[in-house]
């Protein structure tokens, strides 16, 4: 993807937007509410501070994600959802609802 445009399919579009895994376990992690980066790194054990970090910016620069500097020592921000970004609650827990209807493998005999 180009940071100059997003697809015109909106699958498409939502699959640039939300790529890899912690993109969407990022968005999961802030529908409960306003996190720090540290909470959002610790709730996301094996994500990266540079992914976290570009995921973040990715989301802000399309209204997903607000970030919210305050001029306090030590510095203190915060990332919450937008109304955009919380309109994937309903995306993620239809996921959900499906991906739980998945019966497990049978094993082979």
């Amino acid at each position: 993807m180009t940071d100059s445009c997003l697809p015109e399919c909106g699958v498409a579009r939502f699959l640039a937007l939300l790529n890899g895994p912690w993109a969407t376990l990022v968005v999961r992690e802030l529908l409960s509410g306003t996190r720090r980066f540290t909470e959002l790194r610790d709730a996301l054990p094996g994500i990266s501070p540079h992914t976290l970090t570009n995921r973040l910016r990715q989301f802000e620069k399309y209204g997903i994600v607000v970030r919210t500097a305050y001029p306090e020592i030590p510095p203190r921000v915060e990332y919450r959802l937008t109304p955009l970004g919380e309109g994937l609650r309903d995306v993620l827990d239809a996921m959900n609802t499906w991906a739980l209807s998945i019966p497990e493998p049978v094993p082979a005999q």
